[in-house]
């Protein structure tokens, strides 16, 4: 069946914890758990309904965007979602002790991206950007996409400043956008 992207298949059910006991829990966090499923997906049970909404509304935004994972169906406690192979930013950093240029380059079109496709958060924490097996990223955790207003990533900064690289990706960002530099330089 062809899920239209755009609109996924939403139905008015919840699932449980428990029903999911057989599958391999990938990601736990304050606002519920993440379960590996077959053929490329996974699913996010959310522990408040609400917080499951504003994160619905900030994916089907960003449908359109290539950083943003797939939405297949969504209900009232859960959303399935694309399964991304990957490694997130905050534990590449740990492993390789770097932040290569061409990465900062990729972080650089991330946050353009979070800004075209209409949120009004243009941040994200390290931990929460992954970078996929060919180099690309993709941003998770989406739940403040739509309700915080943050222009400068903050959070980001944050995360590369506690791993020891802000000063590089300073220095590539000047290479990078000058202009981005000059606006985000207060905030190193």
């Amino acid at each position: 069946m062809l899920i239209n992207m755009k609109y996924p298949l939403i139905r008015q059910r919840r699932i449980s914890f428990s029903s999911l006991r057989d599958h391999n829990l990938i990601g736990s966090g304050k606002d519920g758990q993440v379960y590996h499923l077959k053929n490329g997906k996974c699913i996010k049970i959310y522990y408040n309904e609400a917080t499951q909404q504003k994160e619905l509304q900030a994916l089907k935004l960003g449908q359109s965007s290539s950083v943003i994972p797939r939405i297949y169906e969504a209900g009232y406690n859960y959303i399935i979602l694309e399964y991304i192979e990957s490694i997130s930013l905050a534990r590449y950093i740990k492993r390789t002790n770097s932040l290569p240029f061409s990465l900062v380059k990729e972080i650089i079109l991330l946050l353009d991206e979070l800004q075209r496709v209409g949120f009004t958060r243009w941040d994200a924490e390290v931990r929460h950007i992954l970078i996929t097996k060919d180099g690309h990223l993709k941003v998770i955790d989406l739940k403040r996409a739509l309700t915080s207003d943050t222009k400068v990533p903050t959070k980001l900064f944050q995360g590369l400043e506690k791993l020891g690289v802000l000063d590089l990706f300073f220095k590539h960002l000047r290479d990078l956008r000058p202009d981005l530099h000059l606006k985000w330089s207060s905030y190193q």
